[in-house]
């Protein structure tokens, strides 16, 4: 997947004509709940009629307005997944053939269609990242003026580790955001206008991913999120957002495109700060070397 529907309409308002485009606009301010109202009521609030709302349904390829709220409503099942429901989705003859060498159903082994999902969900990945939202994000980690703070989930606070030990290799001002509440609350109050607050939220979303997001915009800051293509709601508070596809032959999210799209960034950061990034690595090493780390 792509995107939202919410991301396709926003992508085709230059082929709707201006009645479907009021249309588009009424669906996408009140996204997702807008897509349930009846067709009169849509059409309604956009001021046109209902077979003008018909028409938009099926300029954006759907067969008629039940398809498209059918999108959605799966759209929202995918966002609230958990990896018991993907689990008992997948059936048992896929859940019990996770072994490997094992065959599945298609008689394919079992890594071997790893490998292809990885494969695909790397490519998909990459070929969806805009050169715009990397550009800006590694613009924003190597500018030696502001203060990066990382944050992730239950499973991604990993990815964050991963990012944020690099970065300290080559450059100054780099933590994380502290797990315990008193000391979370009085690093969340010192935000300011140079940090920059790099969020790691995949499905399920967690609730306080939003609020730091939020917080940190408030006060002046910049946002980047790392997220899954149906977008974690701190996505909505960021300068920049960078999605991954999870596509996995089990029930839990892959995390793999996420990894290689990180290293990516890592390279490119490091890259644009140059000598710098250079002299800090040898500092950072004699430094270690001397306190008996390597």
């Amino acid at each position: 997947m792509g995107g939202t529907l919410a991301d396709e309409i926003r992508s085709r308002l230059g082929e709707l004509s201006p009645a479907e485009r009021k249309v588009a606009r009424v669906l996408l301010a009140g996204y997702p709940a807008a897509i349930f109202e009846t067709v009169a009521t849509i059409a309604e609030r956009a001021s046109v009629s209902a077979p003008t709302v018909l028409r938009c349904a099926s300029r954006l390829g759907y067969r008629g307005f039940p398809d498209l709220q059918a999108a959605v409503r799966a759209e929202l099942e995918a966002r609230h997944a958990s990896p018991i429901t993907l689990y008992e989705s997948a059936g048992p003859a896929k859940a019990q053939g996770s072994s490997a060498g094992q065959r599945g159903e298609d008689d394919e082994p079992v890594a071997g269609r790893s490998l292809a999902l990885v494969q695909q969900a790397l490519t998909q990945t990459f070929s969806e990242v805009s050169p715009h939202e990397f550009g800006l994000a590694v613009k924003l980690l190597s500018d030696p003026r502001r203060r990066i703070h990382l944050t992730g989930g239950r499973f991604t606070h990993l990815l964050a580790e991963y990012l944020g030990l690099h970065l300290m290799q080559f450059r100054d001002q780099v933590a994380f955001v502290p797990e315990r509440d008193v000391e979370r609350a009085a690093f969340l109050t010192q935000l300011a206008r140079r940090d920059v607050t790099v969020i790691f939220d995949y499905r399920r979303y967690e609730g306080d991913k939003a609020v730091i997001a939020e917080l940190a915009r408030e006060r002046g800051g910049k946002v980047i999120v790392f997220t899954d293509p149906w977008l974690s709601p701190s996505a909505s508070h960021a300068d920049v957002v960078l999605t991954s596809q999870v596509n996995s032959d089990s029930p839990y999210d892959s995390l793999t495109p996420t990894l290689a799209l990180i290293e990516s960034v890592v390279a490119s950061t490091l890259g644009e700060l140059g000598s710098e990034a250079h002299q800090r690595m040898k500092d950072a090493e004699a430094v270690a070397r001397r306190t008996g780390l390597l």
